[in-house]
């Protein structure tokens, strides 16, 4: 076997418990009779130098060797006859897949926002236009305000603006406070700290729950076990560590599969508390 394969094979082997393979672009779930989908936009080599304050020995202890994957994801939700997108990536590999599942853009009813980077809005539009012509996009007021008016993005300016009235703020709730539903059966959760108003979102159904947890971590393989190293991406640091151990925990407490955007495939799985960090197991 060549070496390069072999280098392939294992660094598939060590992401977080799962081979990265060339046809894993889908793994989809039931959450009671609703259809959760996550869906790979790109697999690549990742790079724990984004880690923030991880020491030598840390990095030894969780990342292999022959290194580890990144993934970008995005989440398709089907039920109660709607088709909600969650983030959309770069709108390449994903949005393909999206529609090998019988979903068209044109079909898509809402699109929730985690939040306005780059590679979690870049598919609301090609070429200038709207790809999603009849789609509502909701996002947190906060994360609207700071990248539309605070601090201007260009880039989220332009996709939002293109969607007009269709798109829609809110104020998430805040785990330990009241939780109301965005929509029937999905829940923002506010989870700022890699954004002024980064969210992430409670699917449920049936008493069933998935918890799509946008970019709480960026690097799974340390993230999981040592939840207070933040990455260099999140805009508050402090804060994201804060949040990110809240939310695992409760994800933990609660037996709730959880889905990340920076996760390899499956890209979900259930969260376990182990020490004073907590262990990732990858759904089947």
């Amino acid at each position: 076997m060549k070496k390069e394969m072999i280098f392939g094979i294992l660094l598939g082997a060590m992401t977080v418990g799962t081979f990265a393979q060339e046809n894993n672009k889908v793994f989809s779930c039931k959450v009671g009779a609703f259809e959760v989908s996550m869906l790979v936009e790109s697999q690549r080599k990742g790079n724990a130098g984004i880690l923030v304050g991880a020491d030598e020995a840390t990095l030894k202890r969780y990342i292999p060797i022959f290194g580890f994957f990144h993934a970008t994801n995005i989440f398709l939700v089907k039920g109660n006859g709607r088709n909600i997108v969650i983030d959309t990536a770069f709108g390449g590999a994903s949005f393909e897949s999206m529609k090998e599942l019988g979903v068209e853009p044109d079909q898509v009813d809402a699109i929730l926002i985690t939040h306005l980077h780059g590679d979690h809005i870049g598919g609301l539009l090609k070429d200038g236009q709207v790809v999603f012509p009849k789609a509502a996009i909701y996002l947190s007021r906060l994360e609207y305000d700071y990248f539309t008016k605070t601090n201007p993005n260009q880039g989220a300016v332009a996709a939002l603006s293109a969607y007009g009235s269709r798109v829609q703020t809110f104020e998430p709730g805040e785990l330990g406070g009241n939780l109301t539903e965005l929509l029937p059966g999905i829940t923002p959760i506010a989870n700022y700290g890699h954004t002024p108003g980064h969210t992430v979102y409670l699917v449920e159904n049936n008493g069933a729950k998935f918890l799509v947890i946008g970019d709480l971590l960026h690097v799974a393989l340390v993230q999981f076990p040592v939840p207070d190293i933040s990455a260099s991406y999140d805009m508050d640091q402090k804060a994201a560590a804060v949040v990110r151990r809240q939310i695992l925990d409760y994800a933990a407490k609660n037996k709730i599969p959880v889905g990340g955007m920076h996760i390899v495939y499956p890209g979900a799985g259930m969260v376990e508390t182990d020490g004073n960090g907590f262990r990732f197991v990858p759904s089947k």
